[in-house]
Order: C-alpha cells, then structure tokens, then sequence
C-alpha cells in the first residue's frame, strides 16, 4: 500500500456503485481516500450538494480511511489543500480516456507534485454512468442495479411514479 493519500473527484450524481466500485479498489491502494465531491453554481443536478455527500457518506459507511469532502475551483489546488498527491480517475472506455487525458495533462503542469492514476473499473460496473441512471431514473426504469440502496431509496423518493417500487 502506498503511503500517499488520494482525491477521487467528481460530481457523483448520482453516487453509483461504478463509483463504489473504484473507491473500494482504491482504498486498498492508499491509505487515505477523500471523496471530493464538486460543488458547481451553474450547475442544476439531480441532487444538490449537501444531499449527494449524504448518500455517498451513507453508501461508504463502515469503510475505513474514506472521507466525502465538497470542492470548488480546480481539483488540483483541492489535491493541494488536502495533503494529496494522488489524483484519482475512473475510465470506462475510450471515451473517458480521450476526456480525462488532456485534463490529466493540464493538471501535472499546473501541479507536477499531483499524479493521476487511472483505475479500470469491475466488469460488472463497466457499463454504469451517472448519466445513465439518471436517464433510468427519470423515465421510470428499474435503477436498483446500478447505484447503492441509499441513492436507490433517494431516487425512489424522487421519483415516486417509478413502476419499480416495490
């Protein structure tokens, strides 16, 4: 296990067990992992902020060494004032790689002491994006295999005429 700490950043919104999946993975690979969750003023999620560190701190409770922090600004200067030089990012394809290479780039010339690590996700997560499941969501579909049970009940609550309540 390495000795340096990790930032997995992201909007997380929803928080889906793809992002689960990363975050236990990388929890055995640093010995500190702080979940930093973005904080966008122009930007009208699907849950606000304060609701998406809830469900993500409820979804990681019991695991060790994670913390659910919000950010502003650039994720490198959060890497900075958190102690962190590990910045850490989930690809699923060649289309997050395409995107997260030139930010990759960018961000080791404005912080060279911050590196990027990628992580593959599971093979049963491949498939599994917030935008997806928000889709899913909205259009009333089943979305209880694809996010952990306290964004499921959320969801659920938001969208109370989904045919999969129980």
């Amino acid at each position: 296990m390495s000795s340096v700490s990790a930032v997995f950043p992201g909007t997380f919104d929803p928080f889906t067990l793809g992002h689960l999946d990363l975050v236990r993975r990388a929890r055995d690979l640093f010995p500190e992992l702080t979940v930093a969750v973005a904080q966008h003023a122009t930007k009208d999620g699907m849950f606000d902020v304060t609701e998406r560190v809830a469900l993500i701190e409820e979804s990681l409770a019991g695991l060790e060494g994670v913390r659910v922090v919000t950010f502003e600004g650039l994720v490198v200067d959060g890497c900075r004032r958190l102690g962190a030089g590990v910045l850490l990012r989930g690809l699923r394809g060649t289309g997050d790689l395409e995107y997260e290479r030139p930010m990759a780039l960018s961000n080791r010339a404005m912080a060279p002491e911050v590196e990027t690590v990628f992580l593959l996700p599971s093979s049963e997560t491949a498939h599994i994006s917030g935008t997806l499941v928000r889709q899913i969501a909205r259009l009333g579909g089943d979305v209880s295999a694809f996010v952990p049970g306290p964004v499921l009940r959320a969801l659920r609550n938001r969208f109370p005429e989904s045919p999969d309540h129980d």
